[in-house]
Order: structure tokens, then C-alpha cells, then sequence
């Protein structure tokens, strides 16, 4: 069974100052946690410069990094809901799908800042080419921490969890909501890859797991939001470098971000397997 143990504090002084005053300061400079980007022309103007900030530095590190080996093979955590520590999501009726919002056979989403995540497959053994009609399951915590199948209150629920094939360009789309910071971990999403569709419902054949990391300029916006509260807390305490999975080297795994905390992000990766 793979654990995620979390890690000391780190050095991020200003967000722990505003974490330690329950985020009220960097919650003020959004909008109050409104929901949105701002509500007044100052606040508009800190938040689209934060914005612009995630775009630009993620998006940078996502080009500047060369597909040439394969994505770091990562733990899957101790909620996988691949049926190695307990709960099997992917056998489940109704596993195979885009939108990964609610639960199986409930129409309640949850709540958080709306994600889409897409994530390239490069084929490394085929000169690079996309990896066409592969099966990608992946899942993420919810915006308060908790992951689906696993913990008190949600071992009924099988929110943010899915499985998508990979389209012409290798390419598997997801819609969610942004992940929460929880204790011990930079903010990330889960992913295995699977040679197709029925070897991820069969779990058989698995080529990959591996994590998201996702950028921080972009998390300090969306965490400045109402109900991400503990996360700006939570992420003060570590940073990429001490993190448990990230620390030995994240340019494969760093995501880039676009959007707003009004109209949604896209969070995007392109890997190598």
C-alpha cells in the first residue's frame, strides 16, 4: 500500500502570514472570496495580474520542457479506487466519462472552481507520435481535501474520478473542479494510463501512473476563493521542492493553466510514456 506522509513546513513566508491570519489578506485582495476574480477595479487589477502571472509561468514551463523520456512512474496514493487498496472504481457502471463532477447516478456536482484538465499521451516507443485510443483514469481530491470512496462521509461517493480515451492527438479531456491543498502535499491530480478503454475498466495492462502537479500562481488565485480556505493554509506549509513526489524533479509534471476563477481554468500536460 503506497502512503502519502506529509511533510515539514517550508519556506512560503508570505503565504504562511496569510494563512495564519485565516487567509484574510490574500482573500481581501480577490474579492472577498467571492467566488470570482473581484469585485472592484483595485481588486480586479491584483487578481488579473496573479492570473496572468499562472498563465505566463506555467505555460513556460510547459514549453520549455522536452518530451523525451517518460513521465516519472509516481505512487497512486493511498486512494487510488483502482481496487489495489480497497475500493474498485474502475469495474463501476458508468466509469467511462468526461465529466467528473458528481458522483455515479447523482446529479448533485461538487463544488469549487471550475477545471478542465487535458492530458496528451506521447507514444516514445513510435518516434513521439500521440498515443491514440489509450484509457486514462484519473482522480484528484475534492476542493476541501477529501478523496471519493476513501474517508468519513464519502465512501458512497465517487466524485472527481473518470476514465476518457485519448482522441487523434492523444489527448483525454476532463471536467472537474480545481483540487484542494491538503496537508503534507502540493496541490496535484492522479493519473494511470492504460493501453485502451476496456484495459482501464479491466485494470489490466497499465503502461503508467503518474501525478499533475499544478502551477502555483494559478492555485493562489483559485484558493482566494470561498471554500478553499484550509488550502491556503494547507499549501503555505510546502512547496514543489520538498514535496514528497515533486521534489526529485517536476518539469514533466508541471501543468499549465489558463483561465479565471469566473469562467473556469484549463489545466494542460503533455507526457511521454
Amino acid at each position: 500500500m503506497n502512503i502519502e506522509i506529509p511533510e515539514q513546513p517550508s519556506r512560503r513566508q508570505l503565504l504562511t502570514l496569510l494563512g495564519g491570519a485565516g487567509g484574510l489578506g490574500l482573500l481581501a485582495l480577490a474579492g472577498c472570496g467571492s467566488g470570482t476574480d473581484s469585485a472592484s477595479a483595485g481588486n480586479s487589477a491584483r487578481s488579473t495580474s496573479l492570473a496572468t502571472t499562472a498563465t505566463t509561468g506555467a505555460t513556460t514551463a510547459a514549453s520549455t520542457a522536452t518530451v523525451t523520456s517518460a513521465v516519472p512512474e509516481e505512487t497512486g496514493g493511498p486512494y487510488p479506487g483502482d481496487g489495489s487498496n480497497g475500493p474498485d472504481y474502475l469495474g463501476m457502471n458508468g466509469a467511462v466519462r468526461s465529466d467528473i463532477r458528481t458522483s455515479l447516478g447523482s446529479s448533485a456536482a461538487v463544488a469549487g472552481v471550475p477545471l478542465t484538465i487535458e492530458l496528451t499521451v506521447l507514444d516514445l516507443k513510435n518516434s513521439a507520435k500521440p498515443l491514440t485510443n489509450a484509457g486514462i483514469y484519473l482522480w484528484h481530491c475534492n476542493q476541501v481535501g477529501q478523496y471519493s470512496m476513501y474517508g468519513q462521509g464519502v465512501t458512497n461517493e465517487t466524485f472527481c474520478r473518470g476514465i476518457q480515451p485519448t482522441d487523434s492527438s492523444g489527448t483525454a479531456t476532463f471536467t472537474s473542479v480545481w483540487p484542494g491543498a491538503y496537508s503534507g502535499r502540493w496541490p496535484h491530480i492522479h493519473f494511470q494510463v492504460y493501453p485502451s478503454v476496456n484495459g482501464a475498466t479491466s485494470a489490466s495492462g497499465k503502461l503508467k501512473t503518474s501525478q499533475i502537479a499544478l502551477p502555483e500562481a494559478a492555485c493562489d488565485v483559485v484558493y482566494a476563493t470561498v471554500g478553499y480556505s484550509a488550502s491556503i493554509r494547507n499549501m503555505a506549509q510546502t512547496s514543489l521542492a520538498s514535496d514528497m513526489v515533486f521534489r526529485d524533479g517536476w518539469s514533466q509534471e508541471l501543468a499549465a493553466a489558463n483561465g479565471s476563477t469566473s469562467n473556469g481554468y484549463t489545466a494542460t500536460l503533455v507526457i511521454g510514456v
